[in-house]
């Protein structure tokens, strides 16, 4: 007999995989479809997430959070400007364990395969299979989304990002750093647990260094960012491969529907994740976006009355409509920053740094910014 599935979810990275735990929690029966992999991708995955305290508590009661050595707690957050202007977030005082979890991709890619593996509710498949739902979690590059007739709005940053890996002379002291340059935005995430000297690497910088940059010598560009950091953490050295890729602002016009799919009777789609939206990478939200996506996906699924399918539209739309809201506020704020530190004018340099003194200042204001960021409402 045909195996037969409640929900087809394309996608087996973070937010796939999340996605899949959650559903097997409900008793439902799914299929898991691996994305078409990337080509050009890095020899190593030098990737690493800043996740807040919802996503830590998401994948903890799904027991795929990493071991220590891989979630690196950051206790304090520096935000630099160009003259003088700087934001330090603390944990103390908002009475939290941390502001974030700087976690290792590889690693938590790990436990969500191997939670996947033995759940039985969940069967990793080689092709898309029929079911009521589809829930596309394929990143941004996603075929499934144009395939179902989504228009992908894309807005092109001037920029790529480049990561990588250093180790560094100092400890980071469980200290999330960036820096907002004249050529760009640099972060410094640390790695490796309290007592660690390693951090992943996040330099935005403009589509035209991108290519010089690349070309450097290992020690060349470790010079460039020791400089660039203004030795913040002592003499730098490479340990990882570079990766770039272009950053952008993105939103599917749709997240929900029905259509046919590949000849087969209509079916319920919706998308989550990067599939659905994108932001840039400058506060760190991307994948909390995206487990906040599945995370309440999953709940309003979970709470349906019992007589709707998963594939009701009424369902998927209010789904739609809650994280699209949520979206606006961390797409907006994310653009802004990104347009006003773009801008080299000494007017606007004034501006943003008058406004960074000011913020760090705001008392209440400043608080619930970090809340927020934390996932706290």
């Amino acid at each position: 007999m045909a195996q037969t599935f409640d929900i087809c979810i394309r996608g087996t990275g973070i937010v796939g995989r999340t996605l899949a735990l959650l559903l097997a929690r409900e008793r439902l029966k799914v299929a898991l479809v691996p994305a078409p992999v990337p080509t050009g991708t890095a020899s190593a995955d030098v990737r690493a997430y800043a996740l807040n305290t919802a996503s830590r508590q998401l994948l903890e009661s799904l027991r795929s959070w990493p071991d220590a050595e891989h979630a690196t707690a950051v206790q304090r957050m520096q935000v630099l400007g160009d003259q003088g202007g700087a934001v330090v977030f603390d944990a103390a005082p908002q009475a939290v364990e941390a502001l974030a979890w700087i976690v290792d991709v590889p690693a938590l890619e790990a436990r969500l395969a191997e939670a996947v593996r033995f759940q039985p509710l969940v069967e990793v498949v080689n092709a898309p299979v029929s079911a009521p739902l589809t829930v596309v979690c394929e990143g941004r590059a996603s075929s499934t989304r144009a395939e179902f007739g989504v228009n992908f709005q894309v807005t092109p940053y001037p920029q790529h990002a480049i990561a990588t890996r250093i180790r560094c002379e100092h400890p980071h002291g469980q200290v999330a750093r960036q820096w907002f340059l004249p050529n760009g935005i640099l972060a410094f995430l640390p790695l490796e647990g309290p007592q660690g000297n390693s951090a992943a690497v996040v330099w935005s910088v403009l589509q035209e260094q991108v290519a010089p940059l690349m070309a450097l010598s290992p020690e060349e560009f470790a010079q460039a960012l020791q400089t660039a950091s203004q030795q913040a953490l002592g003499t730098l050295t490479l340990c990882a491969d570079r990766a770039a890729w272009p950053l952008q602002l993105a939103k599917a016009d749709r997240w929900s529907g029905a259509g046919p799919a590949e000849g087969k009777s209509p079916r319920s789609w919706v998308l989550a994740g990067d599939a659905a939206h994108n932001v840039h990478p400058l506060a760190g939200q991307g994948l909390n976006l995206g487990l906040a996506d599945v995370q309440a996906l999953a709940e309003v699924l979970r709470t349906r009355d019992y007589w709707r399918s998963v594939a009701d539209l009424r369902l998927l739309r209010r789904y739609e409509r809650e994280r699209k809201t949520a979206l606006v506020t961390m797409g907006l704020a994310t653009d802004g920053l990104q347009q006003l530190f773009a801008r080299q004018e000494a007017p606007w340099q004034a501006l943003r740094n008058w406004g960074m003194k000011g913020f760090e200042r705001s008392g209440p204001l400043k608080d619930f910014v970090a809340r927020r960021a934390m996932g706290m409402h």
